[in-house]
């Protein structure tokens, strides 16, 4: 089904049904203009795609756009399910309280279902690259598709990412942080992907939580743990963006203000023309 923002001409709006979800999936298309749209395009897939109409997407690509900062690129925002804790998460591991047991089924829609629909309908039929970003458990999700997928995938971008997802409880006498954050562990027993790059936002009151009192939050100690274990498996820092705001927080209007970052980051017209 499609509809049209008649706000914005460059917004669709489409409802995809997904067998390996059993449920309807709401997907908004972030097009570029109408003259753009021959050129070779760029694809970003990015989870909690609901978050992208409460900051105003729209407007964002737009002011890049006219400042001619980024090249043209699809965008495509999945809006997620009440069931997110499920569908999101890690695909090959549950985490201690088994949540993301749909997070497998999850990655089939976008790979088997999404990306089929989205080269049926969008304005060319092989894109130039293509990545996935994503808020919070969405962000997870999505360092977890491109990590597991890199046959697909290029770039990743992680918002406030749920690095802390573990498969033990962190009261249990054994937990070890070194060993049981599962995207930690996947990186560490993964295969090095010299192509794939990083880009990671945390925000100074993203949370306050200090696990192992170092006088540093968790989800930023979380992220910059896993930078370290990108670099240890061979990724330099031309390859990872971090990105640290200060009083940023775990919510939309900070996400709203890291995406532009984002975007030059991974799309930047002169970065792409040097």
């Amino acid at each position: 089904m499609l509809t049209r923002n008649k706000s914005v001409d460059f917004v669709e709006n489409h409802t995809i049904y997904s067998a390996f979800l059993e449920r309807d999936v709401k997907v908004d298309f972030y097009l570029p203009a109408i003259e753009y749209r021959t050129a070779p395009l760029s694809l970003l897939l990015i989870n909690d795609g609901q978050d992208l109409v409460t900051m105003k997407f729209e407007e964002i690509l737009q002011e890049l756009y006219t400042d001619h900062q980024i090249a043209p690129l699809l965008c495509v925002g999945l809006h997620c399910s009440a069931d997110r804790k499920n569908e999101y998460g890690t695909a090959k591991y549950l985490d201690y309280k088994g949540r993301g047991a749909k997070a497998a089924l999850y990655s089939r829609f976008v790979l088997e279902e999404l990306m089929p629909f989205i080269r049926s309908i969008s304005p060319v039929t092989s894109f130039k690259d293509k990545s996935f970003a994503g808020f919070s458990l969405g962000g997870l999700s999505a360092m977890d598709i491109v990590w597991n997928n890199p046959q697909e995938f290029t770039k990743t971008g992680v918002f406030s990412g749920s690095f802390w997802w573990r498969d033990k409880c962190q009261d249990d006498a054994d937990f070890d942080e070194a060993v049981n954050r599962i995207m930690h562990q996947q990186v560490k027993k993964g295969d090095y992907y010299p192509w794939l790059k990083f880009f990671f936002e945390v925000g100074t009151q993203d949370e306050t939580a200090d696990r192992n009192n170092n006088g540093i939050i968790d989800a930023i100690d979380d992220t910059i743990s896993l930078i370290e274990t990108l670099k240890t498996k061979g990724y330099s820092a031309r390859d990872i963006r971090y990105l640290e705001l200060t009083d940023g927080k775990h919510d939309v209007p900070t996400w709203a203000r890291a995406f532009p970052d984002f975007l030059k980051w991974g799309w930047s017209i002169s970065k792409l023309t040097n």
